[in-house]
């Protein structure tokens, strides 16, 4: 690794040498102007950027940038939500030229702009990766109740709901509880590193936010250890260019009441918005109500020079009733779907966060400086381990940490090179005592605490180093490349002692400690807006989490659990025709080794947790767009894809070699048609499909999947009054969420998704004058 860490030195030190080569000397000019919404509404935050020099706009859309060399330059301007803008401007030597730069609200796929791939503003065309996008416009028209109503919308991406707002995820992976994914808001996780959990979104108010960026595949060359199978990056609403407030009341089936608000606008350098999002339900089976509250207020400041600071808090707390699927047998889920054997299982959990963006831009630099703080708590009495291994625990973590990132543009190469730390300290705890249940009938009806099983702290801490580099040596040619050293470890301490035998062992006092180096390197081609190619290779390392190395279990050691590693290739092309049809088709193969899988032995269900496989993936996507006449418009997003175990073998008389991995349908489908009349209001229908999948990994049992028709609409009544109605499940089909064939005694298991369920709700909007 110290050699490693020589030659990229040396690199860094040539490339730094070549790239410090001055221009001939001559007198420069400056460029001044706006930039603008299609309605001429002033756009604050968007990024202008001309002869390599960048600048952020003000809250009345403002720039100035100086030193421009004389002659004749590109000027461009991007800003999330927006498509990007660029316009030819002569600049004179010692004269100031003004340009009006606007940035249309509807985008094709060529002209979008993201920010996961690089943590930077950046067009879509640029970026060699697959990057999905859930637009503020479909959320503000789904409304979603739960995270997989709007998800699904992106190509390979499949979220179910395990219960109440509870889900788990897939993204190039088999549907998963494992931490192989990062979650984040406004590009700060949600959750430390050491912290993982997979119902992550609860934690963030999805239906208030501004949009949600999926980073599909590795990307821990830029964001660490989590992020091996995707980073979810949901972005808070920005304060809005005139006053505003919009509530929203709904209602609807097995007791469904919820309450949206939101309020912002901006006063001289200052924006604020305040979001709330209350929910309540009792569930559409015995014993899953559950209860939400949460609020996000941001407060975003110009102070002048190139300089803000965006400040965002925010809490959530949920309470549900049955912690998990609570599958039934087949027997129930065709005959009694509304049954829930686990009644007495609970979840309970509170989450906030704290942070503050300081932003700088001067010339051809910007520095970007964000503190954070968490806490995160949680009380759990699992349901999915009531028959093997009941009990209840609490786990929790506070968190410290910065995010730093500089960023410098060089003319020679059009070179972009950007360097930054991610530092996190996170003390958590684990307290955990086993359950008596008393059941009757199949059911449990009450439990009572037992003996403590595990009683610890443990501190996550970790500094992780990044180097990013783009360069354009020619036009339409992006080439990027990325790598990033994670220093992560914990420190466990155990206040019961050693135990090295039964079902609930216990490691000593130990310090866990992780170095790994993660590469990547992509690049794109522009033939045109009809054609945009990009190929990459990324790759990725997840170190274990606190429950896997520290609640050891009937594992004999877990301790010496080693990271999981990726190495991903990814193809792909997009582009755009006759400006109202858009396409993308990607291709990938990402082999994992050392992966972390869970066996569950066929004779009880239980489960073992090991560090012994290599899985395969690899898949096509595609996403269609088009933009019809009368204000239609139809988007197809389809994925085939292969999860297979290449070596696993948990047992000496067990090997799932060349077996496909379980819950992992081949094909996912998601078709959409929107409809925005002239006379107003947004309709839509849906109609998705999770395809056949094995319910074992022993590949015994298989699920044949299922398919939903989903329908929404919005109309009309006043001037900022409307009416809102959803129909989930339309055709009312029977369909389980999950599906799993545990073991010989318990047969298959299904979770039934919800029946057809009819939402209305009204909807107020007032704007002020700016």
């Amino acid at each position: 690794m110290y050699s490693l860490n020589r030659h990229i030195r040396g690199w860094i030190g040539a490339a730094a040498l070549f790239l410090s080569v001055p221009a001939a000397a001559q007198q420069p000019g400056a460029l001044e102007g706006t930039v603008v919404s299609a309605r001429a509404e002033p756009i604050g935050g968007a990024t202008v950027r001309v002869a390599a020099r960048t600048v952020v706009t003000d809250v009345a859309g403002r720039f100035r940038i100086s030193g421009i060399p004389a002659g004749n330059h590109t000027v461009s301007a991007i800003r999330v939500g927006y498509s990007a803008a660029t316009q030819s401007v002569d600049v004179a030597a010692g004269q100031t030229a003004t340009v009006r730069l606007t940035l249309a609200e509807q985008s094709l796929i060529m002209e979008q702009v993201v920010v996961s791939a690089t943590r930077e503003v950046r067009r879509m065309a640029e970026t060699p990766a697959t990057v999905g996008v859930v637009s503020g416009d479909q959320l503000r028209a789904a409304r979603p109740a739960h995270p997989s109503e709007v998800m699904g919308s992106i190509p390979g991406v499949w979220v179910s709901v395990t219960g109440g707002e509870g889900h788990t995820t897939a993204i190039r992976q088999p549907k998963t509880t494992n931490p192989v994914y990062l979650f984040l808001e406004d590009g700060v996780p949600t959750r430390s590193t050491g912290f993982f959990n997979h119902n992550a979104l609860y934690e963030v108010n999805v239906p208030g936010a501004e949009r949600i960026e999926v980073l599909k595949g590795p990307a821990t060359a830029l964001y660490g250890s989590d992020a091996i199978g995707g980073v979810i990056n949901v972005e808070t609403r920005s304060p809005s260019a005139t006053p505003g407030a919009e509530a929203y009341v709904e209602g609807g089936g097995f007791g469904w009441n919820r309450f949206l608000a939101s309020a912002g606008g901006m006063r001289g350098n200052d924006g604020i918005r305040a979001d709330l999002n209350l929910t309540r339900t009792d569930g559409w089976r015995d014993g899953t109500a559950y209860d939400r509250q949460s609020g996000t207020a941001r407060w975003d400041r110009q102070l002048g020079g190139g300089q803000s600071l965006k400040t965002v808090v925010t809490y959530s707390r949920i309470q549900q009733q049955t912690a998990g699927s609570s599958s039934l047998t087949e027997a129930d889920f065709n005959g009694h779907p509304t049954a829930n054997y686990t009644p007495i299982s609970f979840r309970d959990v509170q989450a906030f966060r704290a942070s503050a963006a300081y932003e700088r831009s001067a010339g051809s630099t910007h520095f970007s400086l964000t503190p954070f703080v968490r806490w995160n708590t949680m009380e759990l009495l699992p349901n999915w381990a009531l028959s093997y291994d009941p009990t209840v625990y609490t786990t929790g973590h506070r968190s410290l940490g910065l995010l730093a990132r500089y960023r410098l543009d060089l003319d020679r190469l059009r070179t972009r090179v950007i360097g930054g730390v991610d530092v996190d300290v996170s003390p958590g705890s684990r307290l955990e005592d086993s359950v008596v249940t008393s059941a009757q009938g199949g059911y449990y009806r009450d439990y009572t605490r037992g003996t403590r099983l595990y009683d610890y702290d443990v501190t996550f801490r970790g500094v992780s180093p990044y180097l990013h580099t783009e360069i354009a040596p020619v036009d339409g040619l992006h080439v990027t490349a990325g790598l990033r050293a994670d220093f992560v470890g914990f420190d466990y301490d155990d206040r019961l002692g050693v135990l090295q035998t039964g079902k609930h062992r216990r490691p000593e006092d130990a310090e866990v400690r992780y170095r790994h180096l993660s590469p990547k390197l992509g690049a794109t081609y522009e033939f045109g807006r009809a054609l945009n190619v990009f190929a990459s290779h990324a790759h990725g390392f997840r170190a274990p989490s606190e429950g896997q190395l520290f609640r050891q279990g009937q594992a004999e050691n877990t301790l010496g659990l080693d990271p999981v590693r990726a190495n991903s290739y990814e193809t792909g092309a997009r582009g755009e025709l006759l400006g109202r049809f858009s396409y993308e088709v990607s291709t990938y193969r990402m082999e994992v080794t050392d992966d972390i899988l869970t066996f569950t032995d066929p004779s009880d269900g239980s489960r073992e947790t090991s560090n012994a496989g290599r899985t395969l993936h690899r898949g096509v996507e595609v996403g269609l767009g088009a933009v019809l006449p009368a204000g239609l418009r139809a988007d197809l997003s389809w994925a085939r894809q292969r999860h297979s175990y290449e070596e696993w073998s948990p047992r000496p008389d067990v090997d799932y070699a060349g077996n496909e991995m379980e819950s992992a349908p081949r094909t996912l489908t998601s078709a959409r048609l929107g409809w925005k009349p002239e006379f107003g209001g947004v309709f839509g229908a849906e109609w998705q499909r999770v395809g056949a999948y094995w319910m074992d990994a022993a590949n015994t049992q298989r699920y044949d999947g299922y398919s939903l028709v989903n329908l929404r609409a919005d109309v009309p009544v006043t001037r900022g009054l409307s009416v809102v109605g959803r129909m989930n499940n339309a055709l009312d089909r029977r369909y389980a969420e999950t599906a799993t064939f545990a073991s010989a005694q318990r047969g298959v298991e299904l979770a039934p998704g919800m029946p057809r369920t009819l939402y209305l709700g009204v909807q107020y909007r007032w704007e002020g004058a700016r």
